[in-house]
């Protein structure tokens, strides 16, 4: 009675949420390599054709000059990434967002990324990110390209009730012996098989490896679909460790003042500092703003492993370094969050793990709704005979 109700539920919840469930596999499956494929596929936005080891790049406030003149009047440029490998360019994003509008198209106002040499300051190419295949995939994953106040809620939730279609299909796969063929036929597909019992093989095998990594990315998944979520087990898991390691400075640290402008010397200070960092990320404040903060990323493809350096204008000082190595338990699980989500976690190695669970996720509604629609129509053959 109790397993008969589980795949009860099994079934129609699967029903409910396999299309979009198979739809958020496939575009996760996609943007696993994203930043590896764009690499390759755009040199002539992320590379310079020739770079000079012993030059240094100019002042951020000329090249975000730059950048922002490349730019329509209304388009205000409000992150920039850089990368301190000399090959690399730097890119200078705009974006505005209408979060009440449907559909992509109106949920984007603009979305643009600048790519400029930062030791030249010339501008090699102006994307229309909104447009570009793999912000597409990405917001096709985020939202089913409807725009977030809609397509974001049935993502979440589908994600959510995909949890449970997870734990119910343990259930069900559970063998009723742990010997003989049913048993053998609970880890191994025979091929032999007809192709019914090939399917309904496959669709228990396949769940049942995907098992725990498919929970890590629904619960990951919900950690950006509810902040409630993400805080509860964030403040969890901060239980078991009661304090963080303190990341404050004793006293301020002031920084040399090079430049006319204090983001140039923030900057300038981050850079020489760092000079095994990957990546460096900064929002760019209001000029009335008394701080600013630089993100300084080990490794360019994890966002997880980082330190924030928070400066004072005023005091023309570094006043705070904040690591992800020295967070809470919860703190940390939280920044790594992402990492987890696309498998960027431990390199190439987990990413591969990743397309190939990700994959198999996509495959899981499709045999479901074969072997439902196999059913029914054996159901209507009986009924039919019946009469």
């Amino acid at each position: 009675m109790i397993k008969s109700s589980i795949l009860w539920l099994h079934k129609w919840l699967g029903i409910i949420t396999g299309i979009v469930v198979c739809i958020l596999s496939l575009t996760g499956c996609i943007y696993t390599f994203q930043d590896e494929i764009k690499l390759w596929v755009y040199p002539e936005k992320y590379y310079i054709a020739h770079a000079d080891n012993a030059t240094a790049p100019l002042p951020l406030s000329t090249l975000l000059s730059n950048a922002q003149s490349s730019l329509e009047n209304n388009q205000k440029i409000t992150r920039v990434d850089l990368y301190p490998a000399k090959d690399r360019t730097w890119i200078f994003r705009a974006i505005k967002t209408d979060e009440e509008a449907f559909g992509h198209w109106n949920y984007f106002r603009y979305y643009k990324r600048v790519f400029i040499n930062p030791y030249t300051g010339e501008v090699q190419q102006v994307e229309n990110t909104k447009t570009e295949f793999f912000q597409l995939i990405l917001q096709l994953h985020l939202n089913l390209l409807l725009g977030k106040k809609y397509g974001h809620a049935l993502v979440s939730w589908s994600t959510a009730l995909f949890i449970i279609i997870l734990l119910s299909g343990i259930v069900l796969w559970w063998p009723k012996k742990w010997k003989g063929k049913n048993f053998r036929r609970s880890f191994w597909v025979d091929t032999k098989v007809k192709w019914k019992r090939l399917n309904h093989d496959l669709h228990n095998v396949i769940g049942f490896y995907s098992l725990f990594i498919a929970l890590a990315f629904a619960i990951t998944g919900l950690a950006f679909a509810f902040p409630g979520f993400k805080k509860t087990y964030i403040d969890t898991f901060n239980l078991f460790q009661k304090e963080a390691t303190s990341t404050k400075l004793p006293v301020p640290t002031p920084i040399p003042l090079a430049y006319e402008k204090f983001q140039d010397n923030a900057l300038h200070y981050s850079l020489k500092n760092y000079p095994q960092a990957e990546m460096l990320s900064i929002r760019l404040k209001k000029e009335t703003e008394p701080e600013i903060d630089i993100q300084i990323r080990r490794y360019e493809k994890r966002s997880g492993v980082f330190d924030w350096l928070y400066f004072d204008k005023k005091r023309a000082a570094l006043k705070q370094i904040k690591s992800g190595e020295n967070l809470r338990l919860g703190d940390k699980l939280g920044t790594l969050n992402y990492d987890i989500h696309t498998g960027s976690i431990g390199g190439l190695t987990t990413k591969i793990i990743t397309f190939t669970i990700s994959l198999f996720c996509a495959s899981l509604p499709i045999t479901g709704y074969i072997i439902w629609l196999n059913k029914s129509k054996k159901t209507k053959k009986k009924k039919r005979l019946s009469t």
